[in-house]
């Protein structure tokens, strides 16, 4: 089993037995919105973090975004299964690339 397969397995027990002091069942008691407005903190922070070329802070941040991606995901019931499904639809795909548009950016 992955680390990410344990991650997500360790958020699905949480959601189905929830326990005092719990960060994860936190998020699930608050609801769908605050998981969503972790996850913008989350992207804003590895945007940072890849932006200050900190490796060690982009691991950590990309780490937060993908624990909050995973709560999102099981609190929409959303398996990781399905992510790999498109994900591997996806690779079979080639000469997708969409059109190059060229954006005036004196307007």
């Amino acid at each position: 089993m992955t680390e990410y397969e344990k991650l997500y397995a360790t958020i699905i027990e949480r959601r189905a037995h929830p326990e005092e002091g719990s960060y994860t069942c936190y998020l699930f008691e608050q609801g769908l919105d605050k998981i969503l407005k972790k996850l913008g903190e989350e992207c804003a922070e590895t945007i940072i973090a890849a932006k200050n070329h900190n490796r060690r802070e982009l691991v950590a941040e990309l780490s937060d975004l993908v624990f909050h991606m995973e709560v999102l995901m099981a609190q929409q019931g959303v398996a990781p299964e399905e992510i790999e499904a498109e994900l591997g639809r996806r690779a079979q795909k080639t000469g997708n690339r969409k059109p190059l548009r060229i954006v005036d950016k004196n307007t």
